[in-house]
């Protein structure tokens, strides 16, 4: 019998028309495409930049870092109708790939191969971008991601907070105009006590044997203050990741002595945030300007 709690017109059924219309954009192909290491994941996308953007130039850099749990099937290939989207709203778009789950494995990402290869993509980032956009300016980069990319996107701003003996840190924030986390696996603890992706934040750091010691690794919850501008935008009606994620890291934030924006968006689920279709992802690319303008 089909399920009643996803029939017409309920919350259920709302979400997955959203996550329809977000994966039903063909793929778009990027200009350029380049490898910042030796495996086939440690690539990223290049999109230079098509239509009116802020005042003056060159055009900014937005670093994309995609979700899906931190697990397969999901790659960059699903964000890429995003990447065009603010491609074509005058921004020059790096979509960065990295190792999640393989294939045949359903546990969320690898441990530690995901940490290094976002740290690798962003460290490779300028040099790539100087020779792959040109006429990009990349002392002005933005960087975002949606919901497991969320997380890593707010871990990659904060590796200069990292634990000393991380392999990760840097020993001065990162060259960053700010980030904006759509939707992000933001807070483990409270991400866990809500069961989000199946437990996927436990999963991504090698089970709970693991667990307690590697969260000061990764927990962007743990690593603030960071000093950069950092903005999260949430649907309120998200069931995937809720909004309690996104409070608490805002409050863990403000209880470190800084603001984090939270934009909050009515009637809006986990995916519009990345859907050129819909009204959310113009929001999001609003959000984006503000910090690269």
């Amino acid at each position: 019998m089909p399920d009643a709690a996803a029939g017409p017109g309920t919350a259920a059924a709302r979400s997955a028309a959203e996550e329809r219309s977000a994966f039903s954009h063909p793929a778009v192909g990027p200009d350029s495409t380049a490898g910042y290491g030796d495996h086939p994941d440690q690539v990223i996308d290049f999109y230079l930049p098509r239509g009116a953007g802020g005042p003056g130039t060159p055009a900014p850099v937005v670093a994309v870092l995609h979700g899906g749990a931190w697990r397969a099937p999901y790659d960059r290939r699903h964000v890429s109708p995003f990447a065009g989207f603010l491609a074509g709203r005058g921004f020059a778009v790096a979509n960065m790939e990295y190792r999640h789950g393989t294939d045949d494995d359903a546990v969320a990402g690898r441990w530690p191969d995901t940490f290094d290869d976002v740290a690798a993509a962003l460290d490779a980032l300028p040099a790539l971008a100087e020779r792959h956009l040109p006429g990009a300016d990349a002392r002005r980069t933005v960087l975002t991601g949606h919901s497991a990319g969320g997380h890593l996107a707010l871990w990659a701003a904060a590796r200069h907070v990292l634990p000393a003996d991380a392999p990760w840190r840097l020993d001065r924030p990162p060259s960053l105009r700010g980030v904006v986390a759509l939707a992000p696996i933001a807070d483990f603890e409270v991400a866990g006590k809500l069961d989000v992706c199946g437990q996927a934040a436990r999963q991504l750091l090698g089970g709970e044997e693991h667990y307690a010691g590697r969260r000061p690794y990764a927990d962007p919850a743990l690593l603030l203050p960071t000093g950069i501008a950092t903005t999260v935008v949430q649907g309120r009606a998200d069931a995937d990741v809720p909004q309690a994620v996104a409070e608490a890291y805002a409050d863990a934030a403000a209880r470190a002595g800084e603001m984090v924006g939270v934009t909050l968006l009515e009637d809006v689920g986990h995916f519009p945030l990345i859907d050129p279709a819909a009204d959310a992802c113009a929001v999001v690319a609003e959000e984006i300007a503000q910090l690269a303008w």
